[in-house]
């Protein structure tokens, strides 16, 4: 959610904290700050508004060692600049920056306003610097065990950086259910909610484990437990590169993430097929081959983009493989007591395996005794690690907040997983099984010529609609949850109200709205249901609706029927939402970018959310 950035070294840490929190704007950008040492004094510079804003407002010339900052999601507290982080303790001797939410913040803030405490925020995390510095004053102890004994009585999430002017050379970072990484240079340190604004400096990574608390010095770092048990950092390699995580040529991230996709699918299946497309070789499944062969049921927790790729899951997993599948809404999953046994498997989809109601229903998997599967983008998230198999999509960061090349890579790991268990079953001929393959390892050029062949028309076609005020998307079969995802990306960053229907459902009550003035897009591609779409395309037209199909090349006989037609290349019906997908992001993208919208930072909006 929010965007956390820190460093201790021998450079300056304000422009390396600065440039670092442009990185994390896509976790949140309502308002940023920094924290610094300076001549012994900890000062902190804030402001509502984006990071740019901050850096016009910071003195060129400002240095110091060791500095934190903080671009903020709002959950507690309006965008403000009183409630923009670092948040200072009532003595100005503690700073902090959070990421997260402490759910008895309200308790703690009543007790410390007895012992006389003010507050000048309305954000749970000026609560949590005051109890570490009530914690701290009462029990005469240092920072890190104050830090300790605070952090004993919360409840909620939370990843935090603390500065402390009585100890003017170190940070002290904790961590709980919201991700928390330490960059490892030579004498330095970088503390970040992900890799990206350390990246440049070193790709030397300690993934931070809940419940544990980093003191950081230039020279030296310890991690204790909250139960104060020493541990022994693990350092990983990062497998990133810098102009991975920027624009390039490209003028949003958006359109750079919508174009790679040909490459990011081929990295999803890259060493997963083998050579003659008789075999598919997925971590997880090769290892409980029993299991898979005769689980019960699967059932697919998600949020948001990857929720709509674990309905195109379900899709596959019961047309290839034959067996029962459930998509959940992650959040729904967890509050209603699902029925999940030993004998189930639970596939949780996140982007950046860090998604707090994903992660809260992986954990409820667990304690049920499912096998769970992580399919996840971020090496070393905290999905990745929960899960007790799975596969990493290999995508590259995405930076857009609006998903694109994680669903169609999220589909790509959903189609091996769905041809892998049709193997083991037997569910699957030898000949479809090739069939599909085949197609699929082809499929990246497919979108590369669709990309190229769409792009204009779908510029086009946003000039016409980039003033209606709804949009319906239609789709039948395994082009319904592509309809759904349709409409949210032109949700998400046109703020055009927009709904996904199974176009069967048209008459059920969205044919009320159908007029001259909504656009209706209509996934028509030439396979099973076409002579049923057909029917539905009439309809839309019998009520003088405006409707833009999406078809196979080619096709003649919407042609007829619908005002405007995108073709796009054929593909096997199983893999048709890796092609379809693609004119629909680019439509919402053209629209977004006439009416003037920020496509990679979307109002109220956030990457990844890691707050319940």
């Amino acid at each position: 959610m929010c965007g956390i950035v820190a460093y201790n070294g021998s450079k300056n840490a304000i422009p390396i904290v600065t440039a670092g929190l442009k990185r994390l704007e896509y976790r949140g950008y309502d308002s940023s700050g920094i924290a610094y040492m300076l001549n012994n004094d900890l000062k902190v510079i804030k402001q509502s508004g984006k990071v740019h804003l901050l850096e016009k407002n910071t003195p060129k010339k400002l240095s110091s060692n060791i500095s934190m900052g903080h671009t903020r999601w709002a959950t507690h507290g309006v965008p403000s600049d009183e409630n923009a982080h670092p948040h200072l303790s009532m003595h100005n001797n503690l700073a902090i920056v959070h990421n997260g939410i402490i759910e008895n913040h309200s308790a703690i803030k009543e007790g410390l306003k007895k012992r006389g405490y003010v507050f000048k925020s309305d954000t749970d995390t000026e609560v949590l610097i005051n109890l570490i510095d009530d914690v701290k004053k009462n029990e005469n102890i240092n920072l890190f065990q104050a830090v300790q004994l605070a952090l004993s009585q919360i409840i909620g999430a939370y990843a935090i950086v603390i500065l402390d002017a009585e100890n003017p050379g170190k940070l002290v970072v904790a961590k709980k259910g919201s991700p928390l990484l330490i960059g490892v240079g030579k004498d330095e340190y970088f503390v970040a909610s992900d890799a990206a604004p350390f990246i440049k400096y070193t790709k030397d990574v300690i993934y931070l484990n809940d419940n544990e608390i980093a003191e950081i010095s230039p020279d030296k770092l310890e991690i204790r437990t909250i139960e104060n048990e020493l541990k022994n950092p693990y350092i990983q390699k990062l497998h990133m590169e810098l102009d991975e995580i920027e624009k390039g040529a490209y003028e949003t991230f958006m359109l750079k993430e919508i174009h790679e996709q040909p490459k990011a699918i081929l990295e999803t299946l890259r060493g997963r097929i083998s050579p003659d497309f008789d075999f598919v070789k997925l971590r997880g499944i090769n290892e409980n081959l029993d299991f898979f062969t005769k689980v019960n049921k699967i059932t697919i927790v998600a949020c948001g983009t990857s929720w709509h790729a674990g309905l195109v899951g379900e899709y596959l997993i019961e047309g290839i493989a034959k067996t029962p599948v459930e998509v959940e809404y992650a959040s729904e999953f967890l509050y209603r007591n699902p029925l999940i046994s030993k004998n189930d498997i639970v596939i949780a989809i996140s982007q950046s395996g860090e998604t707090a109601d994903t992660l809260s229903a992986v954990e409820l998997a667990n304690q049920r005794g499912a096998l769970v599967y992580g399919i996840c983008n971020v090496v070393g998230s905290s999905i990745a690690r929960k899960a007790g198999v799975g596969t990493y999509m290999h995508a590259g960061p995405e930076i857009g907040v609006a998903s694109t090349k994680s669903f169609t890579s999220q589909v790509s790991v959903l189609i091996l997983i769905a041809l892998s268990i049709g193997k083991l079953k037997k569910s699957i001929s030898n000949v479809q099984f090739k069939n599909i393959t085949k197609e699929l390892f082809s499929i990246s050029r497919k979108i590369e010529n669709a990309l190229s062949n769409v792009n204009k028309q779908t510029k086009e076609l946003a000039a016409l609609y980039k003033n209606a005020k709804n949009f319906l998307y239609l789709g039948r079969g395994i082009s319904f949850p592509v309809a759904l995802e349709g409409a949210l990306k032109l949700k998400e960053i046109s703020y055009i109200h927009a709904e996904g229907y199974p176009a069967a459902e048209m008459k059920h009550g969205p044919i009320a709205l159908i007029d001259k003035d909504m656009p209706t897009v209509i996934i028509a591609t030439n396979k099973p249901n076409y002579e049923k779409v057909l029917t539905n395309a009439e309809e839309i037209k019998a009520r003088s609706g405006k409707l833009i199909a999406i078809v196979t090349e080619n096709d003649t006989r919407m042609n007829n029927i619908a005002d405007h037609i995108i073709e796009v290349p054929e593909t096997h019906d199983f893999l048709t939402p890796l092609i379809t997908a693609i004119p629909l992001q680019l439509l919402s993208y053209h629209i977004a970018k006439l009416r003037g919208c920020n496509v990679d930072q979307p109002r109220n909006l956030a990457k990844s959310v890691t707050v319940e």
